[in-house]
Protein backbone atom coordinates (compact mmCIF):
# COMPACT_ATOMS: atom_id res chain seq x y z
CA UNK A 1 0.00 0.00 0.00
CA UNK A 2 3.08 2.55 1.24
CA UNK A 3 3.84 2.10 -3.10
CA UNK A 4 0.51 1.77 -4.67
CA UNK A 5 -1.81 4.90 -2.73
CA UNK A 6 1.14 7.04 -4.28
CA UNK A 7 1.32 5.46 -7.61
CA UNK A 8 -2.82 5.66 -7.48
CA UNK A 9 -2.99 9.31 -6.34
CA UNK A 10 -0.47 10.22 -9.18
CA UNK A 11 -2.02 8.58 -12.33
CA UNK A 12 -5.67 9.97 -10.64
CA UNK A 13 -4.22 13.21 -11.03
CA UNK A 14 -3.03 12.89 -14.87
CA UNK A 15 -6.13 11.40 -15.55
CA UNK A 16 -8.18 14.06 -14.23
CA UNK A 17 -6.24 17.11 -16.06
CA UNK A 18 -6.81 14.94 -19.25
CA UNK A 19 -10.04 13.85 -18.14
CA UNK A 20 -11.21 16.99 -20.62
CA UNK A 21 -9.48 15.79 -23.85
CA UNK A 22 -10.60 11.89 -23.05
CA UNK A 23 -14.13 13.05 -23.38
CA UNK A 24 -13.81 14.67 -26.91
CA UNK A 25 -10.90 11.96 -28.61
CA UNK A 26 -10.42 8.62 -28.67
CA UNK A 27 -8.17 8.60 -25.36
CA UNK A 28 -9.15 6.31 -22.75
CA UNK A 29 -9.02 6.75 -19.08
CA UNK A 30 -9.37 3.33 -18.65
CA UNK A 31 -6.23 2.52 -20.90
CA UNK A 32 -4.99 5.14 -19.03
CA UNK A 33 -4.97 3.35 -15.92
CA UNK A 34 -4.01 -0.14 -17.43
CA UNK A 35 -0.77 1.25 -19.30
CA UNK A 36 0.21 2.92 -15.96
CA UNK A 37 0.00 0.04 -14.08
CA UNK A 38 1.90 -2.37 -16.62
CA UNK A 39 4.95 0.48 -16.63
CA UNK A 40 5.03 -0.02 -13.00
CA UNK A 41 4.57 -3.24 -12.49
CA UNK A 42 7.26 -5.77 -11.56
CA UNK A 43 7.72 -6.31 -15.75
CA UNK A 44 8.97 -3.63 -16.54
CA UNK A 45 10.27 -0.38 -13.88
CA UNK A 46 9.34 -2.62 -10.44
CA UNK A 47 7.81 0.32 -8.87
CA UNK A 48 4.65 -1.35 -8.03
CA UNK A 49 5.42 -5.41 -7.59
CA UNK A 50 1.95 -7.04 -6.98
CA UNK A 51 1.41 -11.14 -7.43
CA UNK A 52 -1.65 -12.43 -8.59
CA UNK A 53 -2.17 -14.29 -5.42
CA UNK A 54 -1.74 -10.84 -3.22
CA UNK A 55 -4.94 -10.21 -1.55
CA UNK A 56 -5.49 -6.74 -2.88
CA UNK A 57 -5.66 -8.07 -6.40
CA UNK A 58 -8.52 -10.10 -5.68
CA UNK A 59 -10.50 -7.64 -3.43
CA UNK A 60 -9.81 -4.62 -5.39
CA UNK A 61 -11.36 -5.83 -8.26
CA UNK A 62 -14.41 -8.09 -6.35
CA UNK A 63 -15.29 -4.41 -4.83
CA UNK A 64 -14.38 -2.28 -8.19
CA UNK A 65 -17.15 -5.03 -9.83
CA UNK A 66 -19.69 -5.01 -6.85
CA UNK A 67 -19.91 -0.98 -7.06
CA UNK A 68 -20.16 -0.96 -10.79
CA UNK A 69 -22.85 -3.58 -10.45
CA UNK A 70 -24.56 -1.64 -7.88
CA UNK A 71 -24.59 1.63 -9.55
CA UNK A 72 -25.54 -0.08 -12.82
CA UNK A 73 -28.49 -1.28 -11.50
CA UNK A 74 -29.74 2.21 -10.04
CA UNK A 75 -30.46 2.92 -13.89
CA UNK A 76 -33.13 0.52 -14.41
CA UNK A 77 -36.08 0.21 -12.12
CA UNK A 78 -38.48 -2.85 -12.18
CA UNK A 79 -41.30 -1.24 -14.52
CA UNK A 80 -38.36 -0.30 -16.58
CA UNK A 81 -36.88 -3.79 -16.25
CA UNK A 82 -39.81 -5.79 -17.08
CA UNK A 83 -41.14 -3.38 -20.41
CA UNK A 84 -36.74 -4.17 -21.41
CA UNK A 85 -36.84 -7.53 -20.47
CA UNK A 86 -37.70 -9.41 -24.34
CA UNK A 87 -34.19 -8.21 -26.05
CA UNK A 88 -31.58 -9.13 -22.75
CA UNK A 89 -33.55 -11.96 -22.25
CA UNK A 90 -32.28 -12.59 -26.02
CA UNK A 91 -28.54 -11.87 -24.96
CA UNK A 92 -28.68 -14.12 -21.49
CA UNK A 93 -30.18 -16.99 -23.08
CA UNK A 94 -28.69 -17.68 -26.38
CA UNK A 95 -26.11 -15.12 -26.63
CA UNK A 96 -24.34 -15.90 -23.35
CA UNK A 97 -24.03 -19.80 -24.21
CA UNK A 98 -23.53 -19.16 -27.78
CA UNK A 99 -20.34 -16.66 -26.62
CA UNK A 100 -19.17 -19.09 -24.35
CA UNK A 101 -19.44 -22.29 -26.95
CA UNK A 102 -17.88 -20.13 -29.58
CA UNK A 103 -14.66 -18.94 -27.49
CA UNK A 104 -14.54 -22.40 -26.35
CA UNK A 105 -14.23 -23.57 -29.62
CA UNK A 106 -11.42 -21.14 -30.33
CA UNK A 107 -9.59 -22.66 -26.94
CA UNK A 108 -9.60 -25.93 -28.28
CA UNK A 109 -8.44 -25.44 -32.03
CA UNK A 110 -6.29 -22.57 -31.70
CA UNK A 111 -4.69 -22.86 -28.44
CA UNK A 112 -4.77 -26.64 -28.42
CA UNK A 113 -6.04 -26.81 -24.71
CA UNK A 114 -8.95 -29.67 -24.10
CA UNK A 115 -12.11 -29.18 -24.00
CA UNK A 116 -13.10 -28.81 -20.35
CA UNK A 117 -10.69 -25.98 -20.24
CA UNK A 118 -11.66 -24.32 -23.21
CA UNK A 119 -15.32 -24.45 -21.82
CA UNK A 120 -13.68 -22.56 -18.55
CA UNK A 121 -12.06 -20.12 -20.72
CA UNK A 122 -15.49 -19.43 -22.50
CA UNK A 123 -17.70 -19.02 -19.13
CA UNK A 124 -14.97 -16.58 -17.91
CA UNK A 125 -15.34 -14.84 -20.83
CA UNK A 126 -18.75 -14.64 -21.52
CA UNK A 127 -19.91 -11.82 -19.24
CA UNK A 128 -20.19 -8.63 -20.71
CA UNK A 129 -19.40 -4.91 -19.11
CA UNK A 130 -20.58 -1.97 -20.00
CA UNK A 131 -17.40 -0.01 -18.10
CA UNK A 132 -16.01 0.30 -21.13
CA UNK A 133 -18.51 1.73 -23.08
CA UNK A 134 -19.35 4.59 -20.36
CA UNK A 135 -20.14 6.86 -23.40
CA UNK A 136 -22.46 4.96 -25.31
CA UNK A 137 -24.40 3.40 -22.14
CA UNK A 138 -24.94 6.94 -20.68
CA UNK A 139 -25.00 8.87 -24.37
CA UNK A 140 -28.84 9.81 -23.82
CA UNK A 141 -28.86 10.61 -27.80
CA UNK A 142 -28.02 6.38 -28.12
CA UNK A 143 -31.65 4.69 -28.70
CA UNK A 144 -32.83 3.69 -24.52
CA UNK A 145 -33.67 0.10 -25.66
CA UNK A 146 -30.32 -0.58 -26.85
CA UNK A 147 -28.58 1.11 -23.32
CA UNK A 148 -30.81 -1.18 -21.41
CA UNK A 149 -29.86 -4.24 -23.24
CA UNK A 150 -26.25 -3.45 -22.63
CA UNK A 151 -26.77 -2.70 -18.98
CA UNK A 152 -29.01 -5.37 -17.55
CA UNK A 153 -27.38 -8.08 -19.66
CA UNK A 154 -24.00 -7.05 -17.77
CA UNK A 155 -25.49 -6.73 -14.94
CA UNK A 156 -27.56 -9.95 -14.71
CA UNK A 157 -25.01 -12.42 -16.98
CA UNK A 158 -21.71 -11.88 -14.27
CA UNK A 159 -23.89 -14.07 -11.79
CA UNK A 160 -25.00 -16.03 -14.18
CA UNK A 161 -21.78 -17.31 -15.70
CA UNK A 162 -20.09 -17.84 -12.04
CA UNK A 163 -22.76 -21.69 -12.13
CA UNK A 164 -20.42 -22.09 -15.04
CA UNK A 165 -16.94 -21.45 -14.36
CA UNK A 166 -17.41 -23.35 -10.62
CA UNK A 167 -19.02 -26.50 -12.72
CA UNK A 168 -16.20 -26.02 -15.27
CA UNK A 169 -13.56 -25.63 -12.72
CA UNK A 170 -14.48 -28.23 -10.92
CA UNK A 171 -14.60 -30.93 -13.59
CA UNK A 172 -10.79 -29.71 -14.25
CA UNK A 173 -9.53 -30.40 -10.92
CA UNK A 174 -11.12 -33.94 -11.12
CA UNK A 175 -13.46 -33.24 -8.22
CA UNK A 176 -16.88 -35.97 -8.47
CA UNK A 177 -19.08 -33.34 -6.47
CA UNK A 178 -20.44 -30.79 -8.65
CA UNK A 179 -21.86 -28.71 -5.79
CA UNK A 180 -24.54 -27.88 -8.07
CA UNK A 181 -27.12 -27.20 -4.72
CA UNK A 182 -24.58 -25.19 -2.90
CA UNK A 183 -24.20 -22.51 -7.02
CA UNK A 184 -27.85 -22.57 -6.87
CA UNK A 185 -28.52 -21.79 -3.15
CA UNK A 186 -25.42 -18.99 -3.29
CA UNK A 187 -27.48 -17.57 -6.41
CA UNK A 188 -30.87 -17.61 -4.46
CA UNK A 189 -29.18 -16.05 -1.39
CA UNK A 190 -27.84 -13.35 -3.83
CA UNK A 191 -30.87 -12.20 -5.12
CA UNK A 192 -32.75 -12.46 -1.85
CA UNK A 193 -30.08 -10.40 0.16
CA UNK A 194 -29.77 -7.77 -2.91
CA UNK A 195 -33.76 -7.25 -2.40
CA UNK A 196 -34.70 -7.65 1.14
CA UNK A 197 -31.90 -5.15 2.36
CA UNK A 198 -32.82 -1.98 0.16
CA UNK A 199 -36.47 -2.60 0.77
CA UNK A 200 -36.29 -2.62 4.58
CA UNK A 201 -34.16 0.19 4.39
CA UNK A 202 -35.98 2.29 2.20
CA UNK A 203 -39.04 1.52 4.50
CA UNK A 204 -37.69 2.21 7.62
CA UNK A 205 -36.50 5.95 6.41
CA UNK A 206 -40.78 6.07 5.47
CA UNK A 207 -41.46 5.80 9.00
CA UNK A 208 -42.33 8.46 11.49
CA UNK A 209 -39.33 7.83 13.62
CA UNK A 210 -36.20 7.74 11.12
CA UNK A 211 -35.87 10.70 8.17
CA UNK A 212 -32.61 11.43 6.09
CA UNK A 213 -31.17 14.66 6.08
CA UNK A 214 -30.28 16.48 3.04
CA UNK A 215 -26.89 16.37 3.78
CA UNK A 216 -26.80 12.68 4.90
CA UNK A 217 -29.50 11.47 2.33
CA UNK A 218 -26.52 10.74 -0.68
CA UNK A 219 -25.11 7.94 2.38
CA UNK A 220 -28.30 6.21 2.59
CA UNK A 221 -27.77 4.43 -0.84
CA UNK A 222 -24.11 3.89 0.10
CA UNK A 223 -25.11 2.46 3.42
CA UNK A 224 -27.50 -0.10 1.70
CA UNK A 225 -25.12 -1.06 -0.47
CA UNK A 226 -22.23 -1.95 2.38
CA UNK A 227 -24.50 -3.74 3.89
CA UNK A 228 -25.38 -5.87 1.62
CA UNK A 229 -22.00 -6.54 0.55
CA UNK A 230 -21.62 -7.32 4.42
CA UNK A 231 -24.97 -9.55 4.08
CA UNK A 232 -23.36 -11.40 0.96
CA UNK A 233 -20.03 -12.00 1.90
CA UNK A 234 -21.09 -13.70 5.53
CA UNK A 235 -23.65 -15.80 3.72
CA UNK A 236 -21.63 -16.67 0.93
CA UNK A 237 -24.28 -15.63 -1.21
CA UNK A 238 -23.78 -14.11 -4.88
CA UNK A 239 -22.09 -10.53 -4.97
CA UNK A 240 -22.93 -9.62 -7.93
CA UNK A 241 -26.20 -10.83 -8.43
CA UNK A 242 -27.03 -8.83 -4.85
CA UNK A 243 -25.56 -5.87 -6.03
CA UNK A 244 -27.14 -5.63 -9.33
CA UNK A 245 -30.51 -6.41 -7.68
CA UNK A 246 -29.73 -3.88 -4.81
CA UNK A 247 -29.59 -1.20 -7.46
CA UNK A 248 -32.59 -1.99 -8.94
CA UNK A 249 -34.43 -2.15 -5.84
CA UNK A 250 -33.61 1.13 -4.69
CA UNK A 251 -34.46 2.47 -8.28
CA UNK A 252 -38.00 0.79 -7.76
CA UNK A 253 -38.99 1.99 -4.26
CA UNK A 254 -36.65 4.59 -3.79
CA UNK A 255 -36.22 7.06 -6.45
CA UNK A 256 -35.74 10.09 -3.83
CA UNK A 257 -32.52 7.86 -2.69
CA UNK A 258 -31.23 7.14 -6.30
CA UNK A 259 -31.10 10.29 -7.05
CA UNK A 260 -29.75 11.87 -4.23
CA UNK A 261 -26.94 9.06 -4.68
CA UNK A 262 -26.77 8.65 -8.20
CA UNK A 263 -23.66 11.27 -8.56
CA UNK A 264 -21.99 10.30 -5.61
CA UNK A 265 -22.17 6.44 -6.42
CA UNK A 266 -21.10 6.69 -9.88
CA UNK A 267 -17.62 8.68 -8.57
CA UNK A 268 -17.50 5.71 -6.17
CA UNK A 269 -17.57 3.24 -8.50
CA UNK A 270 -14.82 5.25 -10.76
CA UNK A 271 -12.40 4.78 -8.20
CA UNK A 272 -12.99 1.68 -7.47
CA UNK A 273 -12.91 0.80 -11.41
CA UNK A 274 -9.71 2.92 -12.05
CA UNK A 275 -7.65 1.32 -8.64
CA UNK A 276 -8.40 -2.45 -10.07
CA UNK A 277 -7.49 -1.52 -13.49
CA UNK A 278 -4.51 0.18 -12.41
CA UNK A 279 -3.41 -3.36 -10.15
CA UNK A 280 -4.95 -5.42 -12.78
CA UNK A 281 -1.91 -3.49 -15.65
CA UNK A 282 0.77 -4.01 -13.01
CA UNK A 283 -0.35 -8.25 -13.21
CA UNK A 284 0.52 -7.72 -16.70
CA UNK A 285 3.94 -8.45 -17.72
CA UNK A 286 6.22 -8.65 -21.19
CA UNK A 287 6.81 -11.82 -20.49
CA UNK A 288 3.12 -13.05 -20.27
CA UNK A 289 2.29 -10.93 -22.93
CA UNK A 290 4.81 -13.14 -24.98
CA UNK A 291 4.39 -16.18 -23.25
CA UNK A 292 0.74 -16.98 -25.21
CA UNK A 293 2.76 -16.82 -28.52
CA UNK A 294 0.54 -15.74 -31.78
CA UNK A 295 -1.87 -18.37 -31.08
CA UNK A 296 -3.23 -17.09 -27.70
CA UNK A 297 -2.99 -13.82 -29.83
CA UNK A 298 -5.24 -14.62 -32.23
CA UNK A 299 -7.61 -16.44 -30.19
CA UNK A 300 -7.86 -12.83 -28.28
CA UNK A 301 -9.15 -11.21 -30.97
CA UNK A 302 -11.10 -13.80 -32.19
CA UNK A 303 -12.70 -13.98 -29.11
CA UNK A 304 -13.45 -10.34 -29.56
CA UNK A 305 -14.57 -9.80 -33.08
CA UNK A 306 -16.41 -12.85 -33.74
CA UNK A 307 -17.87 -14.83 -30.55
CA UNK A 308 -19.85 -11.86 -29.10
CA UNK A 309 -20.60 -10.50 -32.68
CA UNK A 310 -21.80 -14.18 -33.77
CA UNK A 311 -23.86 -14.93 -30.99
CA UNK A 312 -25.55 -11.47 -31.27
CA UNK A 313 -26.62 -12.13 -34.47
CA UNK A 314 -28.09 -15.34 -34.00
CA UNK A 315 -29.73 -14.08 -30.84
CA UNK A 316 -31.29 -11.57 -32.27
CA UNK A 317 -32.85 -13.05 -35.64
CA UNK A 318 -36.35 -12.14 -36.11
CA UNK A 319 -36.27 -9.01 -33.82
CA UNK A 320 -36.69 -5.32 -34.26
CA UNK A 321 -33.30 -4.10 -33.07
CA UNK A 322 -32.05 -2.14 -35.87
CA UNK A 323 -28.51 -2.86 -37.63
CA UNK A 324 -26.50 -0.15 -36.10
CA UNK A 325 -28.23 -1.25 -32.84
CA UNK A 326 -26.70 -4.75 -33.20
CA UNK A 327 -23.45 -4.01 -34.15
CA UNK A 328 -23.64 -1.74 -31.30
CA UNK A 329 -24.30 -4.45 -29.37
CA UNK A 330 -22.18 -7.06 -30.94
CA UNK A 331 -18.82 -4.99 -30.43
CA UNK A 332 -19.71 -3.90 -26.64
CA UNK A 333 -19.07 -6.93 -25.42
CA UNK A 334 -16.27 -6.58 -23.92
CA UNK A 335 -14.80 -8.90 -20.80
CA UNK A 336 -14.05 -6.77 -17.46
CA UNK A 337 -14.31 -7.09 -13.91
CA UNK A 338 -16.13 -10.32 -13.96
CA UNK A 339 -13.40 -12.00 -16.22
CA UNK A 340 -10.86 -10.24 -14.16
CA UNK A 341 -12.40 -12.08 -10.93
CA UNK A 342 -13.04 -15.54 -12.13
CA UNK A 343 -9.75 -16.03 -14.37
CA UNK A 344 -7.82 -15.19 -10.57
CA UNK A 345 -10.33 -17.20 -9.04
CA UNK A 346 -9.04 -19.96 -11.70
CA UNK A 347 -5.35 -18.82 -11.28
CA UNK A 348 -5.49 -19.75 -7.03
CA UNK A 349 -7.35 -23.15 -7.88
CA UNK A 350 -4.05 -24.64 -8.49
CA UNK A 351 -5.28 -26.97 -11.86
CA UNK A 352 -2.88 -28.14 -14.20
CA UNK A 353 -3.93 -25.27 -16.67
CA UNK A 354 -4.20 -22.91 -14.23
CA UNK A 355 -1.52 -20.41 -15.29
CA UNK A 356 -2.64 -20.97 -19.66
CA UNK A 357 -5.93 -19.95 -18.80
CA UNK A 358 -5.18 -17.05 -16.64
CA UNK A 359 -2.68 -15.78 -19.09
CA UNK A 360 -4.94 -16.19 -21.84
CA UNK A 361 -7.47 -14.58 -20.32
CA UNK A 362 -5.53 -11.78 -19.10
CA UNK A 363 -4.27 -10.68 -22.64
CA UNK A 364 -8.51 -11.30 -24.12
CA UNK A 365 -9.15 -8.23 -21.19
CA UNK A 366 -5.84 -6.27 -22.21
CA UNK A 367 -7.02 -6.25 -25.78
CA UNK A 368 -11.06 -5.52 -24.75
CA UNK A 369 -9.74 -2.11 -22.53
CA UNK A 370 -7.74 -0.87 -25.22
CA UNK A 371 -10.25 -1.54 -27.95
CA UNK A 372 -13.43 -1.20 -26.28
CA UNK A 373 -12.65 1.69 -24.18
CA UNK A 374 -11.12 3.69 -27.24
CA UNK A 375 -14.15 3.41 -29.06
CA UNK A 376 -17.30 4.15 -27.05
CA UNK A 377 -16.97 8.13 -28.09
CA UNK A 378 -16.48 7.41 -31.55
CA UNK A 379 -19.38 4.27 -31.18
CA UNK A 380 -22.19 7.25 -29.29
CA UNK A 381 -21.62 9.67 -32.16
CA UNK A 382 -22.22 7.35 -34.86
CA UNK A 383 -26.34 7.20 -32.88
CA UNK A 384 -26.32 10.90 -32.80
CA UNK A 385 -27.99 12.15 -35.65
CA UNK A 386 -28.17 15.62 -34.13
CA UNK A 387 -24.31 16.29 -34.33
CA UNK A 388 -22.85 19.51 -35.64
CA UNK A 389 -21.87 19.49 -39.49
CA UNK A 390 -19.74 21.93 -41.33
CA UNK A 391 -21.68 24.97 -41.71
CA UNK A 392 -21.23 25.07 -45.84
CA UNK A 393 -22.90 22.19 -45.57
CA UNK A 394 -25.95 23.25 -45.05
CA UNK A 395 -25.64 26.20 -48.01
CA UNK A 396 -24.28 23.63 -50.69
CA UNK A 397 -27.48 22.10 -49.99
CA UNK A 398 -29.59 24.81 -50.63
CA UNK A 399 -27.83 25.76 -53.49
CA UNK A 400 -28.28 22.25 -55.04
CA UNK A 401 -31.63 22.72 -54.15
CA UNK A 402 -32.46 26.16 -56.02
CA UNK A 403 -30.34 24.31 -59.51
CA UNK A 404 -32.39 21.51 -59.27
CA UNK A 405 -36.13 23.77 -59.09
CA UNK A 406 -34.62 25.15 -61.75
CA UNK A 407 -33.77 22.24 -64.16
CA UNK A 408 -37.71 21.13 -62.99
CA UNK A 409 -38.94 24.67 -64.51
CA UNK A 410 -39.57 26.05 -60.71
CA UNK A 411 -39.72 29.39 -59.86
CA UNK A 412 -36.81 30.05 -57.82
CA UNK A 413 -37.31 30.79 -54.00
Amino acid sequence: MNVLLPAFAGVLLLAVLLSSLANRTILSTAALFLVAGFLLGDGVLGVMPIAPDDEIVGTLAELALFAVLFTDGMRVGWAELREAWKLPGRALGWGLPLTLLVTAVGAHYLVGLGWIESLLIGAILSPTDPVFAAALVGNEKVPPRLRRLLNVESGVNDGLALPFVMVFLAVAAGSDNLHLGELALELGVGVLIGVAVPWLAIRLERTRWFSASTAYEPLNALAIGLLVLALGKATHGNLFLAAFCAGITVATFGERQRESFEHFGELIAELFKLGALLVFGALISPALLGSVGWAGWVFAILALIVARPVAIWVSFLGSRLGVREQAAAAWFGPKGFASVVYGLIVLASGIAAAQQVFQLVAVTIVASILLHSSTDILVARWFDDEREVPAWYGAARRLRGRVRGRDDGEKPT
